[in-house]
């Protein structure tokens, strides 16, 4: 079938469909290790695969790669696949590498009897030391030549316990003297004594990423097995384990290029970091380009598969401009999200023109090209809340907000004008005595009058007090090395402050809502009255 896209991916996969080649039609896989939470980069991926599945009528397998029990736990596990439903994709099947241990263990001791792995001794020093560097040749290890029977009986007794951790290694034996360091060599098997997740303890030896992969491609049958740019070298060590067992089938890798994004750090070393040295609050901190960050910081699942979609899949590592995504989390909201009016930085407004129990009510649309969304009544009366922003005595030129004589519309209410500005004896505003004009309500005016602007508003006897988190770029360059990353860290990149929300946003229990003339917010899941910034309403996450 063909299909929309035509990256370099998917013509290999509709060319293999043509061909006939695939017995089982096309089947992928995502393979984290649950040792963490998703991120963004991931999200490149899932999109790859889970959409390739889809677009070619076959289907994805959601598999983990839980070979060291140190690290991993079903905590990860659970944290992925919510990541994943809530990214919009669903898994055909659900495996784990642990599924496979027996196989890929009675694999290595085929390999061993043919003379083609070895158990090795040496210290995992000693190991890095000898395979050589780029430019030199790796060294034998004096342990190459131990006899089959010998490294049966030694990896027999590694996987019954008798050896501390570090003590011994399964290798295999492949050319230490070629230009392909992976090809020097390299482990398959070491002993680790820790419980897993699954298979509790009945296992102290654990099969090697890159031995483990390939077999479990091979025994689900993945008929392309898509990798990131970084598993290219590794591609021949693939190869030669899958045309040296007795397995009947080979997927193909393919890789292409990870995503980089500028003003933050996807390693999940760093990411690490970043939560064990609490420069963010946990694994979804707004900040977090993590799946559960970008989820609770507001950004819709559908702008993220638009965001992956516009990357687009190549053969070329490349950094990505952050206002690319923020263009997609725009888009989306800008379509979807409600209207309403919050006062971050609040100076009052006294109409004094209208009677304090005299209060009239506006009606205003939840989304200026969205009827379904319907409207709401908003209620005005005598005293008001402006932005303090919104007001200057001795205005610049051009200034378009409320001067001291000037008038300015009050967004779906009225013209109002300034008389007199109230100020305390420390000289600070308290707040402005303005006037109200009855003939000029919005949509109805019949007034005459030219007011200079439209500023938002929210009414003091019904509005509600609501904590603000408005969240920027984590770092504060485009690029932070790993080396100094920390230093980097943007300390203003969380302002928390209190609003003045309007009453309706709260009664109609709204999640996601553009705070006019301000940004959109997200209502946080955590924190009650909370309101995360999810992105401005202009260029500047």
């Amino acid at each position: 079938m063909a299909v929309e896209k035509t990256d370099f991916i998917r013509q290999r996969i509709q060319k293999d469909v043509d061909q006939g080649t695939l017995e089982s039609g096309v089947i992928t896989r995502f393979p984290p290790e649950p040792n963490g939470h998703l991120h963004i980069g991931h999200a490149k991926s899932i999109c790859l695969n889970f959409g390739v599945a889809k677009e070619f009528g076959g289907k994805t397998f959601l598999r983990f790669d839980d070979t060291n029990p140190l690290k991993e736990s079903e905590e990860y596990v659970s944290a992925i696949q919510a990541d994943i439903e809530w990214l919009g994709f669903q898994w055909s099947d659900i495996t784990f590498a642990s599924d496979h241990f027996e196989e890929i263990y009675q694999y290595a001791v085929d390999l061993i009897s043919e003379g083609k792995a070895y158990v090795c001794s040496l210290s995992p020093e000693e190991i890095r030391v000898t395979r050589g560097t780029l430019k030199e040749p790796g060294v034998d290890s004096p342990f190459r030549a131990r006899s089959v029977a010998e490294n049966i009986d030694l990896f027999k007794r590694m996987r019954d316990g008798e050896f501390k951790e570090g003590e011994h290694v399964v290798r295999l034996k492949i050319d230490m003297s070629s230009p392909n360091i992976n090809l020097r060599d390299p482990v398959i098997y070491r002993i680790i004594h820790a419980s897993h997740h699954r298979t509790g303890d009945d296992w102290c030896i654990y099969p090697m990423y890159d031995f483990t992969h390939c077999i479990c491609d091979a025994l689900e049958s993945i008929s392309h097995s898509l990798c990131t740019l970084e598993f290219e070298d590794h591609r021949p060590l693939y190869d030669w384990v899958l045309d040296n067992i007795s397995v009947n089938y080979h997927p193909p890798q393919i890789e292409f290029s990870r995503l980089g994004l500028e003003y933050t750090v996807m390693s999940k070393r760093l990411l690490n970091r970043l939560v064990d040295e609490k420069f963010v609050d946990g694994w979804n901190d707004p900040r977090m380009p993590t799946v559960s960050g970008l989820k609770r910081r507001g950004v819709p699942a559908r702008a993220i598969r638009d965001f992956c979609d516009r990357i687009g899949v190549t053969k070329q590592d490349n950094t990505v401009e952050m206002n690319l995504l923020e263009f997609c989390i725009r888009a989306d909201l800008e379509k979807t999200a409600p209207r309403g009016m919050c006062v971050l930085n609040p100076l009052k407004v006294v109409l004094t023109n209208l009677p304090e129990n005299e209060i009239e009510w506006l009606s205003a649309d939840w989304h200026p090209q969205n009827p379904e969304l319907g409207s709401r009544e908003i209620l005005f009366g005598r005293n008001l809340y402006i932005e303090k922003e919104d007001f200057l005595e001795d205005p610049p030129a051009k200034f378009k907000r409320l001067t001291l004589g000037g008038m300015v519309r009050l967004r779906y209410g009225f013209i109002i004008r300034c008389d007199e500005a109230i100020y305390d004896e420390t000289g600070g505003l308290t707040h402005l005595n303005c006037t109200y004009f009855p003939e000029s309500r919005s949509g109805q005016d019949k007034s005459g009058l030219k007011a200079s602007g439209v500023i938002h508003w929210v009414d003091a006897n019904s509005c509600e007090l609501v904590s603000v988190r408005q969240y920027g770029r984590l770092f504060d360059v485009p690029m932070p090395k790993s080396a100094d990353f920390v230093d980097h860290i943007d300390k203003n990149s969380l302002v928390e402050s209190q609003g003045l929300l309007e009453k309706a946003v709260m009664e109609k229990d709204i999640e996601r809502i553009q705070f006019e003339r301000i940004g959109y917010f997200y209502r946080d899941p955590d924190l009650p009255r909370t309101y995360n910034k999810t992105v401005s309403l202009r260029e500047g996450f």
